[in-house]
C-alpha cells in the first residue's frame, strides 16, 4: 500500500544510513516502527544530518518466532551484556530481563541502571536493523533476582534455569504451550540460595552438555537450542 508525502529518518537512523551504509539519493531503504509495521521507500534527500525518505510502500511480513522466549540474564560487564542483548535480539527473543545476582560483576545504581537501559534499547534497535526484525523485543529495567523470582512464582509458563548440575537437557522437556523463560547466571554462577529459590519458584534445572559455559555463551546456546527444538530454526 503506497503512502503519499515524505518522512525524515530519526537522527540515529539517518547517521546509520548516510555514514555507515553510505546510501545515496535514489537508493531503496526499509524502515520499521518496532511494533511490526514495515515500509520500503526511496531516499529523496541527503542534506547534512538529514535523510528524507519518500514513495513509502507498506509490506506485510512477519519475522517473529512462534516461540516467545524471555531471557533473564544476570548482569555482566558492559561489553558482554551488550553482546548478549545484541545476539539475543538476532535469535528472536521476545523479552530481556537483566538480573542483579549475588555474583554479578556489574553493580548498577539507580541512575546508572536508567542510563544502561537507554543504551540497551539502542543496542536492540541496531540489532533489529541488522537482522531484519520489525518488532523490538522488550527490555526491562534491571531487577534483583530474588524480587524477580517472586514475581515469576505464579507464572504458568515454562521456566528453565541453566545449572552445571542441571537435572536434564532441553530434549527431555515438553514443548512449552506459552512463553519459555530462560534464566542465565553471572560469571561465577548462581549462589546456592538463588538456585534453590528458583527451583522453589517453579524453574526446571537444565544443562547444556557436560561443559561449563561462560555466561554469554550459555545465553546464546540456550536461545539457539530453544529455537531449534520449538521455535523457527
Amino acid at each position: 500500500m503506497p503512502f503519499s508525502g515524505s518522512f525524515d529518518l530519526p537522527p540515529d537512523a539517518a547517521h546509520h544510513a548516510s555514514r555507515v551504509l553510505r546510501l545515496r539519493v535514489g537508493d531503496t531503504v526499509e524502515i520499521f516502527d518496532g511494533i511490526g509495521n514495515e515500509c520500503h521507500g526511496l531516499i529523496a534527500d541527503l542534506s547534512g544530518k538529514r535523510v528524507t525518505v519518500t514513495d513509502l510502500t507498506a509490506t506485510d511480513i512477519n519475522r517473529e518466532s512462534s516461540l516467545q522466549v524471555v531471557l533473564a540474564q544476570a548482569l555482566s560487564g558492559s561489553e558482554k551484556m551488550d553482546w548478549v542483548i545484541q545476539k539475543a535480539t538476532e535469535l528472536g527473543v521476545a523479552e530481556i530481563q537483566p538480573i542483579d545476582t549475588e555474583r554479578s560483576m556489574a553493580k548498577l545504581s539507580a541512575e546508572r541502571a536508567a542510563k544502561r537501559l537507554e543504551h540497551w534499547q539502542q543496542v536492540v534497535i541496531s540489532a533489529c536493523e541488522q537482522c531484519g526484525r520489525n518488532v523490538l523485543p522488550k527490555i526491562h529495567a534491571p531487577l534483583d533476582i530474588m524480587v524477580w523470582l517472586q514475581q515469576t512464582r505464579a507464572t504458568p509458563d515454562a521456566k528453565f534455569i541453566l545449572l552445571p548440575e542441571g537435572a536434564s537437557s532441553l530434549h527431555g522437556q515438553s514443548k512449552p504451550p506459552g512463553k519459555a523463560t530462560l534464566l542465565i547466571g553471572a560469571e561465577g554462577g548462581f549462589s546456592q540460595a538463588e538456585s534453590s529459590t528458583a527451583l522453589h519458584c517453579g524453574f526446571t534445572s537444565i544443562r547444556l552438555g557436560s561443559r561449563v559455559l561462560r555466561t554469554e555463551t550459555a545465553a546464546i546456546a540456550g536461545l539457539a537450542a530453544l529455537q531449534t527444538l520449538w521455535g523457527d530454526f
